[in-house]
């Protein structure tokens, strides 16, 4: 499964983004994590395919959103309130195969597809 994420971009604090990722196939759990400089990878949300259901990390809970397109293979991530702490690349990953284990869902292991990354800059 390839996976193409885009939207990133210079914005201000306290502004919005939208970050998508485009899947050549379907995937059954779709997620998106982050990474600044020096700090590991972060989750941030993840959505099934089948039935919705949503998981999102501590960090950004109320402020970004997760929203799917069945129909066209690709996801979003709607961020809020973006805050300069949120600078980061963020990267769109996918789960193809294999259960769908919720308590799974933040560990970047789960995944079996990447996109490439997009980097992210908020500004104060």
């Amino acid at each position: 499964v390839q996976l193409q994420a885009s939207g990133g971009g210079l914005v201000q604090a306290g502004t919005s983004l939208r970050l998508s990722c485009a899947a050549s196939t379907r995937t059954y759990v779709m997620g998106w994590f982050r990474q600044a400089p020096g700090k590991e990878r972060e989750f941030l949300a993840a959505i099934a395919y089948s039935g919705g259901s949503t998981n999102y990390g501590d960090s950004v809970k109320g402020r970004f959103t997760i929203i799917r397109d069945n129909a066209k293979n690709t996801w979003h991530l709607q961020m809020d309130s973006l805050k300069p702490e949120d600078t980061a690349v963020y990267y769109c990953a996918g789960r193809s195969t294999g259960r769908v284990v919720f308590s799974a869902w933040p560990s970047a292991q789960f995944y079996d597809s990447w996109g490439q990354g997009t980097q992210v800059t908020v500004s104060s």
